[in-house]
């Protein structure tokens, strides 16, 4: 399954964070990011071992409880294949501690830059207890740690007009999140324009965007703004932004330099205020890597990035979802039976939060009123 910080992680990171602890890895890595430090997860010590074997790592933050091998072992291991890498390892409060000498220069450099052991302690910091969690932004439902990492960087964010990034794969809750972030900001009052990328032919998209005068082309029987001017005060979320052309590309980040548009057919420039929302399933930065997509438009966007993790990686938070939608679906006592609740934490969920409004919206339906057991589900393959 591919893991929800694809989007932004380079495809030869600098730094590995390796650890058990999901809500750690995250952390660190997403802080990492937003020093513009290339980061990449690992799940345990062989997972470690892989990533460096394919990339050009000066440095690996290494959690010493590991679900696969020793953090001793893995240092030996590491010492001798690599023996240019450094290892920082990380404390039970996932703290790290400094080598007594460096190896890499490089890595030193990197030390330095994520602000010493203060910063990084910072960046590891673990969340807080429960009483104190942020609450789920609006629209979202779930106590996960990982998703209050998302929910935190979505409030600290919605008050500004920085450009935000969100990374998910398909059915994880992107327009949610940036629906959210909309509604908690100073522009709640005004516009929220959506546009997936991917939806419109590529020869209406400049139009679509842009706009248009009378007779700007076959058909252009009257003049039109762009969704982009439609937003004007508002957020403009560009929802699969990785399927834009390289020409519109370019184009829109004219308009992201300058805050101007200009319509097909005319000379006429507009300034517009739009606040730029965009979100992509695809790994961006290895799309820049294959020119497929263009790294300062990347840069442009990214700014601010968020991912939003998996189902299968918040699975405490899969009955809550499931009782949430079934109140949705269904105006009666409707319920689940004990065993649908077992199978549906089972269940890996491919198709993520979406999938799963989908199999309880059809289990409402079969279930007729009555308790929803395992066979209205009809969950049969994909378990965990």
């Amino acid at each position: 399954m591919t893991t929800v910080a694809q989007s932004f992680r380079s495809p030869d990171p600098a730094v590995i964070v390796a650890s058990s602890n999901p809500g750690l890895r995250k952390q660190i890595v997403q802080n990492l990011l937003l020093s513009r430090i290339s980061a990449a997860e690992a799940l345990g010590g062989a997972d470690a071992l892989g990533k460096l074997e394919s990339s050009e790592c000066q440095l690996l933050l290494l959690d010493r409880k590991l679900p696969d091998l020793d953090a001793e072992e893995l240092l030996q291991i590491i010492h001798r294949r690599y023996p240019g890498i450094d290892v920082l390892l990380l404390d039970e409060a996932g703290n790290p501690a400094r080598p007594s000498q460096w190896r890499s220069a490089g890595a030193h450099l990197l030390f330095d830059r994520m602000g010493g052991r203060e910063g990084l302690e910072t960046a590891a910091v673990r969340l807080p207890a429960a009483p104190t969690m942020v609450e789920p932004l609006p629209g979202m439902v779930g106590r996960a740690p990982c998703m209050h990492i998302v929910y935190r960087m979505a409030r600290l964010v919605a008050a500004r007009n920085t450009p935000v990034l969100i990374a998910g794969a398909t059915g994880t809750g992107k327009e949610v999140v940036a629906n959210a972030i909309h509604r908690l900001s100073p522009r709640a009052g005004k516009e929220f324009v959506v546009i997936n990328c991917a939806a419109i032919p590529e020869a209406l998209l400049e139009s679509e965007l842009f706009g248009y005068v009378r007779g700007a082309f076959t058909g252009a029987v009257q003049s039109r703004i762009g969704r982009i001017h439609s937003a004007h005060g508002g957020t403009l979320f560009l929802d699969e932004v990785s399927d834009l052309p390289l020409g519109m590309q370019a184009k829109l980040l004219r308009f992201l330099d300058q805050g101007e548009v200009q319509r097909l057919g005319s000379s006429d420039v507009f300034r517009v205020d739009v606040r730029v929302l965009a979100a992509s399933n695809a790994n961006l930065a290895e799309l820049t890597q294959r020119k497929q997509f263009r790294e300062d438009l990347f840069y442009r966007l990214s700014v601010f990035p968020i991912e939003l993790p998996s189902l299968a990686e918040r699975r405490e938070d899969v009955e809550a979802l499931a009782r949430h939608f079934l109140r949705k679906f269904d105006d009666g006592d409707a319920s689940f039976s004990p065993e649908a609740v077992r199978l549906l934490e089972k269940y890996s969920w491919p198709g993520n939060v979406r999938e799963l409004q989908h199999v309880i919206e059809r289990a409402c339906i079969l279930a007729e009123g009555g308790p929803i057991l395992p066979e209205h589900l009809g969950l049969s393959s994909h378990y965990a």
